[in-house]
């Protein structure tokens, strides 16, 4: 592993993406954008909209769903967001099948740290809850919580969070 992970945890709405745009921003005047997220609906795209707003033009922008390995980041400030979206576009590829999505995860984010970058990753907390009623809820929440566990231990920091105030849980 040659990058240097900042991970970013929290809630859905916690102020997770604003507080790593600063943290990028305060790293790099030309940082790297990692969006991940495919465009669901109307309300989504919305969603993204609002990401996509507050993003200056010194932002440099990549859009890639679930290959995030093969873009070139050698020595740059990127910021990776989120997990959870690119997760949820692979376990869609391989017809969520817990295993093959987790396996295919691992393998992709494992090539894409070899890179000597600032990697800083935003990730949900989605297991702080109940425990879903469907099967297939259950197998990705479980999927994301491991693959976050991974991310933690490989990250140099790792912030949490909530209601927009960052805790340091390492580094």
């Amino acid at each position: 592993m040659k990058a240097k992970i900042h991970m970013i945890t929290g809630g859905q709405r916690s102020g997770k993406s604003v507080f790593a745009e600063r943290l990028a921003l305060s790293l790099s005047p030309t940082p790297y954008y990692l969006a991940t997220s495919k465009k669901w609906d109307k309300e989504y795209a919305e969603r993204v909209g609002l990401h996509q707003q507050r993003r200056t033009s010194n932002w440099i922008t990549i859009e890639e769903e679930i290959d995030i390995q093969q873009h070139q980041f050698k020595n740059k400030v990127v910021l990776m967001d989120c997990v959870t979206l690119w997760l949820t576009n692979i376990f869609d590829l391989c017809n969520y099948d817990k295993e093959k999505t987790l396996s295919k995860a691992l393998a992709i984010w494992n090539e894409l740290i070899l890179q000597e970058c600032t990697l800083i990753v935003v990730t949900n907390e989605i297991g702080l809850g109940g425990i879903s009623m469907h099967k297939g809820s259950r197998q990705f929440t479980d999927i994301h919580g491991l693959l976050n566990q991974r991310i933690a231990e490989m990250a140099k920091e790792v912030t949490f969070i909530v209601s927009g105030l960052p805790l340091k849980v390492k580094g």
